[in-house]
């Protein structure tokens, strides 16, 4: 379960070789809550979200200053345990990437890989988060196939269910319905709305609606830098910034 979850973002600033893709952003994002991250596309929703958990350090042209501090621990200090980081916030991409191996496999992946090794401790992890994910029921009687064989709609919480696998304090989801039809979409939102009273989730979606609907907070982007953030009501109803009254009308996209 999360102890604590608190995302607070000082000063961050972002470039992908001489291109800056974020500039000075100051947020705090509170635990225990959905936060949305929204804006046009490559306004740099993504990129925030990548500096979380330090993916960005998967390209070798990026580059961030500034802080993103979670439980009192910079994730961006270079001398940071960047496995440890990445153990605190599940992830969830546009598109699923089941690992090539079997629904139980998948789920007891990341346990196995931090030491657990008990058969009964494994296989009551993996019912637990198959359920927590609203999977349990479909799978159960075919935990040992292969996970390719699952509908894309599946495949999405059943990677919902690896990552809460390794007991994450947060739930990093990039556009996580893009790729999954209205009933599938429908599944992950009330997922994470059951879920958010143990984890904080930080949503990227450009779909205003399904922010209007999960979003506790909201974070505005626009062409790499925080216009307004502010409580979900506040925002789509008292918008203070003339930018952000342009794109929740449509003015803008």
């Amino acid at each position: 379960m999360a102890r604590n979850g608190r995302i607070r973002v000082e000063d961050l600033n972002v470039w992908y070789g001489r291109t800056q893709t974020l500039h000075d952003i100051s947020v705090d994002i509170p635990a225990r809550q959905i936060t949305a991250i929204i804006g046009p596309s490559g306004c740099g929703k993504s990129t925030l979200l990548r500096c979380f958990n330090r993916l960005i350090d998967t390209n070798d042209e990026a580059r961030a200053t500034g802080s993103i501090v979670v439980d009192g621990q910079d994730v961006l200090d270079p001398r940071v345990d960047v496995t440890g980081v990445r153990k605190k916030m599940g992830l969830l991409s546009q598109r699923p990437y089941p690992l090539p191996m079997s629904i139980y496999d998948n789920v007891a992946y990341g346990p196995r890989i931090h030491g657990v090794r008990d058969r009964r401790t494994l296989d009551a992890i993996v019912e637990r988060r198959l359920r927590e994910s609203s999977l349990w029921d479909e799978v159960k009687d075919r935990l040992y196939e292969p996970a390719s064989g699952l509908s894309i709609g599946q495949q999405q919480r059943l990677c919902l269910a690896r990552g809460l696998a390794v007991e994450p304090q947060i739930i990093l989801a990039d556009e996580p319905s893009s790729a999954l039809d209205p009933a599938s979409s429908q599944r992950i939102e009330r997922r994470f709305m059951e879920l958010k009273d143990d984890y904080t989730i930080v949503l990227v979606t450009h779909i205003l609606r399904q922010a209007r609907r999960l979003a506790d907070r909201v974070v505005f982007l626009y062409m790499g830098r925080l216009v307004e953030e502010g409580s979900a009501e506040e925002f789509f109803e008292r918008p203070r910034e003339e930018l952000t009254r342009d794109y929740v009308s449509g003015a803008i996209s």
